[in-house]
């Protein structure tokens, strides 16, 4: 389903079930399916594991220590957070980067739910993280109803963002949804101090085509969502300019990521969000 169509459902607990419905229907038949589902995952081996358990095949194959796990031994904490700040308001074609974010993340927190995932969220307002909806029970329809209300405004002002602490006792996912634009190594500074053998970290960068490509012609204003400010340009004008320094600016940050347990993904808003989920789920 188009995320057009998922948007004008004007329904994120439906658009949600539908992503999520698709998902399952599209990967029964894997052998890793990943968050959410109720059939056998793998997943990095991590110190004080049974090495018996470890996948030497999928090793020869990914030279990576993988061990298989049961949808019953899956019950690892799920942490979703959503980035409020102003230029989560940016949209292309009728999709804001916060809606596309908010079907992305319900559509994932149905999928972990089902598989009885202790799931809650988190958003990053103003450059600090705030718990919003704790794991628990109805966590997932409390979510839903969360992510509906949330709106995007501000800027990144703190200097020492962290995240609360969570356990290290069991495995723990975060899952972040942002543009991940940054001024200083804000994000790549927080994602360096909480990265961990425990703690998988998977980041969706939500970017317009236009952010990409840039692809305009004539003059334009544009309008920086998150101080205001304006500034009238000729594109055609600067036009290669924007695209190398786009193009510098995603490949540092693909060499600063390349962090154990640290999975960046690039996302289009012109991507479908089910596509996009089932490439993350079997990949």
């Amino acid at each position: 389903m188009l995320t057009t169509e998922l948007i004008k459902l004007n329904n994120l607990q439906l658009a949600g079930k539908l992503v999520s419905d698709e998902l399952l229907l599209g990967i029964q038949t894997s052998q890793r399916s990943g968050i959410g589902t109720e059939f056998e995952q793998f997943r990095h081996y991590v110190p004080g594991d049974d090495p018996k358990r470890i996948d030497w095949k999928l090793f020869a194959k990914s030279n990576q220590y993988l061990v298989r796990e049961s949808a019953t031994e899956s019950n690892q904490q799920i942490r979703f957070v959503l980035d409020q700040s102003g230029s989560m308001n940016y949209a292309e074609n009728g999709i804001s980067r916060l809606n596309y974010a908010r079907i992305l993340l319900a559509s994932l927190a149905y999928l972990a739910n089902r598989q009885g995932d202790q799931i809650s969220l988190y958003t990053l307002h103003d450059g600090a993280v705030q718990p919003v909806v704790p794991a628990g029970k109805q966590s997932v329809q409390k979510i839903i109803a969360t992510l509906e209300s949330i709106t995007a405004s501000g800027t990144w002002q703190s200097t020492a963002t962290s995240f609360p602490e969570f356990s290290r006792k069991q495995s723990e996912m975060l899952v972040l949804a942002s543009d991940f634009l940054q001024v200083d190594n804000e994000w790549v500074n927080l994602i360096q101090r909480v990265a961990g053998p425990r703690r998988e970290i998977v980041i969706f960068q939500l970017l317009g085509d236009q952010e990409l490509d840039f692809s305009l012609q004539g003059f334009y204003r544009f309008q920086d969502l998150e101080t205001g400010r304006e500034l009238e340009i000729e594109a055609d004008v600067v036009r290669d300019t924007v695209r190398q320094r786009a193009t510098e600016y995603l490949n540092q940050l693909d060499e600063k990521l390349r962090i154990p347990h640290v999975r960046l993904i690039r996302v289009r808003l012109s991507d479908p969000i089910a596509l996009v989920l089932k490439q993350f789920l079997l990949a």
